[in-house]
């Protein structure tokens, strides 16, 4: 068994696409459009791996009143970004274009060296290099 994807709602689904394929190097399809349902998506892959994003848009669904990330359900997801160097480095890229850094770089007690960022629609995405 394995993880084929997890899906993300957005408001504004071009601009997390781009977000994914800019900094974590995802490949896109083509828009996907169920003009019955007004819904439209995009699925993600990562270079080298099978898992992927989905990215979801419908404009009736609606967000949650409380700070994403800190509700009862997923609280985060991790992108294995190589080493520790990469994790500084996309770190200090994601902090100059304006992104929120949510968690500093640095080694956890469970073995890995991570940050934490949020993405242009607040999801909270740790990057990370396992150090064990």
């Amino acid at each position: 068994m394995r993880i084929d994807h997890f899906a993300i709602w957005c408001d504004d689904i071009e601009a997390m696409r781009t977000f994914y394929t800019t900094y974590f190097e995802c490949e896109s399809n083509e828009l996907y459009h169920n003009p019955t349902k007004n819904y439209r998506s995009y699925f993600l892959s990562f270079p080298g791996s099978d898992c992927r994003i989905e990215l979801m848009n419908r404009p009736d669904i609606t967000e949650t009143p409380l700070k994403r990330g800190f509700v009862k359900g997923i609280a985060h997801f991790d992108i294995e970004v190589g080493n520790e160097d990469k994790v500084d480095s996309l770190t200090e890229e994601l902090r100059n274009a304006g992104y929120s850094i949510a968690s500093e770089p640095r080694r956890t007690g469970d073995g890995y060296y991570e940050a934490g960022i949020l993405d242009p629609e607040g999801n909270y995405v740790e990057i990370s290099a396992v150090v064990i």
